[in-house]
C-alpha cells in the first residue's frame, strides 16, 4: 500500500491485525512484546483496510474462508478458476526444514485441509509452495505433519510436564534453534496443539504447586 497506493481488503480479525500491527507480536508472545519482537518480521507497517463487503471489492472474485493457520485467513477464486490458497499448505521442503509450521487453531486447520483436498480448480497457488493443478498429495503431507507433531507432543507428556519443558523437548527433537522469533512462533503453535489435544480428550492439564502441568490422557 505504501509503495503503490493500492486499496487493501481484509476481513474479520485479520483486518484488525493489518490496521494495528502490534497485535501480532502481542498475540504471539501473550503480553506486551519486548523490543526483540517489535520489528518488521513480526510487525508490518500499518495499513488502512476495507472489508470484503465494500462495494469496491471486485464482485467476480470469490472469497474462500480458510481458517486455522490464522484467525480469519481467506483464499480467493479468480474468474479464470485459479485459486490462491494463502498460507494453508506448505511445501514438503518447508515442512521438512521447519517441522512445526505455525498454526493458530489445529482443529479448524485440519477442517480447512479437508476442504482444500476436495477443491477443484484450473490451478492452485499456495503462498508457500509451487503452483499446481493438483494439491491433494501436498494437503495429505501437511495433514500427516500435523498428526506427527501432535504425537510427538503426546510422547513428551508421558509424565506431568510444564509448557517450557515441552517446548524445549520439541526444539530438541526437531533440531530447531531457539531465538525470540522461534520462541513465540513455535511456542504459540505448541500451545495451540495442547489446547486441541486437551479439548479432544487426548491430554489432561492440572495445576500443581502453582504450575500448569500437561499429561497424556
Amino acid at each position: 500500500m505504501w509503495q503503490t497506493g493500492c486499496k487493501v481488503y481484509s476481513g474479520g480479525i485479520e483486518a484488525a491485525f493489518t490496521k494495528y500491527p502490534v497485535l501480532e507480536p502481542s498475540f504471539l508472545y501473550g503480553g506486551y512484546p519486548c523490543k526483540d519482537l517489535r520489528h518488521k518480521f513480526l510487525m508490518a507497517q500499518e495499513s488502512d483496510v476495507a472489508d470484503f463487503s465494500d462495494e469496491s471489492f471486485p464482485k467476480e472474485v470469490e472469497v474462500i474462508p480458510l481458517p486455522g493457520h490464522f484467525f480469519d485467513m481467506v483464499g480467493f477464486r479468480m474468474p479464470d478458476n485459479v485459486v490462491f490458497l494463502a498460507d494453508c499448505i506448505s511445501s514438503r521442503e518447508t515442512l521438512d526444514k521447519y517441522a512445526v509450521s505455525f498454526i493458530y487453531d489445529v482443529g479448524a486447520y485440519l477442517e480447512t485441509l479437508d476442504k482444500v483436498e476436495q477443491m477443484e480448480a484450473a490451478m492452485f497457488v499456495p503462498a508457500h509452495a509451487e503452483a499446481s493443478v493438483d494439491v491433494k498429495e501436498l494437503v495429505r503431507y501437511n495433514r500427516d505433519k500435523v498428526h506427527e507433531v501432535s504425537e510427538r507432543i503426546l510422547s513428551i507428556c508421558g509424565e506431568p510436564i510444564c509448557f517450557e519443558r515441552i517446548l524445549q523437548e520439541v526444539f530438541k527433537g526437531y533440531g530447531l534453534s531457539m531465538n525470540f522469533e522461534q520462541y513465540v512462533l513455535v511456542g504459540s503453535t505448541v500451545r495451540s496443539y495442547l489446547s486441541w489435544l486437551k479439548d479432544t480428550g487426548k491430554m489432561t492439564a492440572e495445576f500443581q504447586d502453582n504450575m500448569l502441568l500437561w499429561q497424556k490422557a
